[in-house]
């Protein structure tokens, strides 16, 4: 069945506000929280050299963190390091060379790369040098496809001279622009000025170098935002015309990150004010052409994004949505979390002791998962809700020798009051989530949480609006 077209008018303020709560963003699943404090090298090293035994072909994808950032965005809930001395990044690389190699040891030959992404902190706190060798150090362990996806997550006001040519030249092709919001009060709060200037002779420069798909993070919820100021940066933003658009909700937890103590709490928006400017977003993005993915992604029609999500080819991966094939993650730098099979891992998540397990030879992990086949049964299910918006029975008969609506009875009449809501529709054959229920995808994927229905959640997760 094809997908529906999310329009406008069918989102419902009233029904959204009734479904809100706290809830996983489903970039995994298991979540992050379920992983167990051990190591699971020995069971990370067996996944990876399973996948070489008819399963060479397989795509494979990298992700590397860098931690750095020489400012800090009150805001921010990612593992960041501050700090202004770029010869941390030298050190930083030095690690990451080891770890590496521990890794290569793992494959009996050469894997091919179709994905890769350079997350942070700020990925372009490094230098042209020190990008150059990293990119090289990749290079020398992993083959990269020719139409490999290569993003990177960029900070406007960070860029050395010449970065984003440097980029382009090492074979990036996409990138996700930080801009949050336009208004100068706003930034003032947060503590990140950037003018809009600046963004868009960044945009620009990336499109004249050929960069194919640039995202621009919004987010909503923050001091002094209100519907005049959301009224500004949209029309910003749109006339900017960014290939994707990620619309994010502020999460205040100040108990869990520090940095977000330093937000006076009376100069936020209410819950009544944030769901309006949700709405106005929602509104606004669908009416100047964007298409609606799900829970806060937004792309263009021609988008590769937009047309995975028509396609019914659309993923979901550690960055959100994504567009390959689902692919076994090799994850590298501190704090960073891969996947090979059924394997979940997690390096430590400070320098320290990230260092300590390469200096002893190591493979940094500290934390991790095996899936069980229930995991990797709800993992399916709950990815192809969040991706495809339904959920067909015989698919799931096929892939897992399942009777589906008896092996899932519990979850399924725990859907009833969202089908009494019209937000889904549930018949023998499966389950189709309603154009009006796609911006509460979240819920619905909850009710076949297994670890959310037997034990009460182990953090506080961001709301679902």
């Amino acid at each position: 069945m094809k997908i529906q077209t999310v329009t406008s008018e069918q989102f419902d303020a009233e029904l959204v506000a009734r479904h809100d709560g706290h809830g996983p963003r489903y970039t995994s699943y298991p979540t992050a929280d379920r992983f167990k404090t051990v190591s699971l090298a020995d069971e990370y090293s067996q996944a990876i050299r399973a996948r070489q035994v008819g399963m060479q072909d397989n795509p494979l994808s990298l992700y590397v963190h860098i931690p750095f950032c020489d400012t800090l965005c009150y805001y921010c809930a990612c593992n960041k390091i501050i700090t202004r001395h770029r010869s941390r990044a030298d050190e930083y690389l030095d690690d990451l060379e080891r770890e590496i190699a521990l890794v290569k040891t793992l494959f009996a030959q050469r894997p091919s790369v179709t994905q890769l992404h350079f997350g942070g902190g700020t990925p372009t706190f490094l230098t042209n040098e020190q990008m150059t060798r990293l990119f090289a150090m990749l290079r020398e362990t992993w083959d990269f496809e020719d139409d490999a996806e290569c993003s990177i997550e960029i900070d406007p006001r960070r860029l050395p001279e010449g970065s984003l040519a440097l980029l382009r030249s090492l074979g990036f092709n996409r990138m996700s622009l930080g801009v949050q919001d336009v208004d100068p009060q706003v930034q003032k709060a947060v503590n990140r000025i950037q003018p809009k200037e600046l963004t868009e002779s960044v945009l620009n420069e990336a499109r004249a170098l050929g960069f194919r798909s640039v995202n621009m993070d919004l987010i909503y919820g923050l001091p002094y935002q209100t519907e005049e100021t959301m009224t500004q940066t949209l029309a910003t933003v749109i006339a900017w015309r960014p290939d994707r658009i990620a619309l994010y909700s502020y999460a205040h937890l100040p108990h869990r990150f520090t940095s977000q103590r330093r937000i006076d709490p009376e100069k936020m928006p209410t819950p009544q004010q944030k769901l309006a400017m949700l709405e106005q977003a929602v509104t606004t993005l669908l009416g100047a052409g964007y298409v609606y993915i799900g829970m806060d992604h937004f792309a263009l029609p021609e988008d590769e994004l937009a047309q995975a999500l028509t396609n019914g080819t659309l993923q979901r991966n550690f960055q959100g949505y994504a567009t390959r094939a689902d692919s076994d993650l090799i994850a590298l730098g501190v704090s960073a979390i891969g996947r090979v099979g059924g394997v979940y891992v997690q390096n430590a998540r400070d320098l320290e002791t990230y260092k300590e397990h390469l200096d002893r030879g190591e493979l940094p992990l500290i934390r991790g998962l095996e899936m069980s086949q229930d995991d990797e049964i709800r993992r399916d299910v709950i990815h192809t809700l969040l991706c495809q918006a339904q959920l067909d029975f015989a698919d799931v008969k096929q892939k897992w020798s399942i009777d589906a609506a008896d092996y899932f009875k519990q979850e399924l009449n725990a859907l009833q009051d969202l089908i009494d809501d019209g937000l889904v529709n549930l018949n023998e054959q499966g389950i189709v989530i309603t154009p009006k229920g796609r911006f509460l995808a979240r819920v619905v994927a909850m009710r076949f949480d297994r670890y959310l229905r037997e034990g009460t959640p182990l953090v506080r997760y961001s709301k679902v609006i």
